[in-house]
Order: C-alpha cells, then structure tokens, then sequence
C-alpha cells in the first residue's frame, strides 16, 4: 500500500458523485452531508484554518467529473484531495470498462501532479443486492482491479469500499438502493480517517444488529416499489438523454473554512 502523509492537512477538495454529494445523509435542513462532509469535520477540529470544498454533483459521469471538477482542484491546488468516479457510467446499460479504466488513469494523473495527497476508492460488493444491481458486480470487480494498479502508478491510496463488509448489507442502503443510509456514510467516513491515519474512536466494522427475517411477500412488494419509483423513473430519464444531477450545482465550490465549528463523525 502506498504512503500518506500524516502530518495533517490544511485543505481538502472532494471531486465524485452522489456518494461524495452525500446523497441519502440528510442535514436537518435538506442538504446533504454525506462521508466527505464528516471527514473533512473530523480534519478540521482543532486546526485553525482548515479549508474544505466538495464538488461533488449527483449523477455525474466521469467524463462530467474530469471536465467540471478536475479543473477546479487544479486550480485551487489543496493539499488533500478525494477522487471517485465512474460509478455513474457502470451503470448504464453498456459500459467498457477498459476505456473507463484508462479515462480515471489519465484523470488521477491530472489531480495528481497538482501535488496534493489523493485518495480513490474501490466500487463497493454488490452480492447481496437485488439481482438487478447485482449483475453488475462482474464490472466493478474488474474496474476495481485497475483502479488499483491506476493508484499505484500515480502514488494513491485506495480506501477499500468492496472490504467492508458492512456496506453489503442492504440495510446499508437507502430506499432507492443506489445511495447509503447515514450510517453508511459515517462508517466510509470512519474508514477514509483510519486510511488517513486520522484518529478515530470508533470501529467502521462494528457489525449491525441481527436482521428480522422478512416474509417474501413483503420482499417481492418492496422490489415491485422500487422498481416503480427508482428504475423504470431512470430508465426513463436515460431514454430521453436526461440525467440526474441536471440543474444541480456543487455545494462547496470553493475553499472555504468549515462553518459552525467542528462537528464529530457519529
């Protein structure tokens, strides 16, 4: 694995999708906070002068990433920067996963060479999600492995989403089963942090509690909701070349100190 310094960092950019959005960890105000939000609080505490951007729009493709975001990290040259993308294009209807692959190799050697320390992140284990979602596991297992050596080439660290176990649970999952609960999101939090070689003093791997078992008849219904009002919705969307994060702009364009003071990961 490589190195990351550990010294502390006075800035942190987070470039991605809905996952670093924050989309389903709601604030009591309708905003997202997701994991990048609490990471950069945990970071934040108790060092003066601490920056924090996020820009970080639902829905968007690697391609929107690199064209959007990239920029705007390179501009602002933080010294800690979170890169995930491609979530987006694994789930279309085709996907060729080398040339994702070798589209994220020349967008981390961009964020990069801004010299800051960058962290990536695997795809997560879908094997125990419906077998609509878990069709998919073949292509993000492969886009993982390439991920990974793409990190090693550049001098990345990888936060390891497929090991946690814990985020294979459906439970793990909001409604539309595409975006974590806030548990979740504290949990990736937890595991960016111990990556970091931030302290925590909590364990992302504590198990959740034991599952009631579901009757199937509640389990085919809750498939048929979600089929109505998540997938056939984004079908629809796709057909007619809209997208999800259309209209939506970054919640933290630009570096700025945390506001409210510090907040903790739980």
């Amino acid at each position: 694995m490589n190195e990351v310094r550990t010294t502390g960092w006075g800035s942190f950019v987070a470039i991605g999708d809905s996952f670093t959005e924050g989309l389903d960890d709601w604030r009591p105000d309708g905003t997202p906070r997701g994991w990048a939000d609490r990471v950069a609080e945990q970071i934040g505490a108790g060092r003066p002068g601490f920056r924090y951007a996020n820009l970080a729009v639902r829905g968007k493709r690697l391609d929107q990433i690199v064209a959007d975001q990239v920029p705007v990290a390179e501009r602002l040259r933080p010294e800690l920067v979170s890169f995930c993308g491609g979530g987006n294009d694994i789930i279309k209807l085709t996907c060729d996963v080398d040339d994702l692959a070798a589209r994220f190799d020349a967008a981390l050697a961009r964020v990069t060479a801004t010299g800051a320390s960058v962290v990536v992140f695997t795809g997560f284990d879908l094997g125990r999600m419906h077998p609509l979602i878990r069709r998919l596991r073949g292509r993000v297992a492969c886009y993982n492995e390439m991920m990974r050596a793409s990190a090693e080439r550049h001098g990345s660290v990888v936060v390891d989403l497929w090991g946690m176990s814990v985020l294979a649970d459906p439970r793990a999952w909001g409604r539309d089963r595409l975006h974590l609960t806030p548990d979740a999101h504290r949990r990736v939090a937890l595991r960016v942090l111990e990556v970091l070689g931030e302290p925590v003093t909590e364990d992302w791997r504590a198990p959740l509690p034991a599952a009631e078992p579901a009757p199937r008849r509640a389990q085919l219904q809750e498939d048929v909701r979600w089929m109505r009002e998540f997938v056939m919705p984004h079908v629809h969307r796709t057909l007619r070349g809209r997208q999800t994060g259309e209209g939506y702009l970054p919640k933290r364009p630009e570096l700025l100190p945390l506001d409210g003071g510090p907040e903790v990961v739980a």
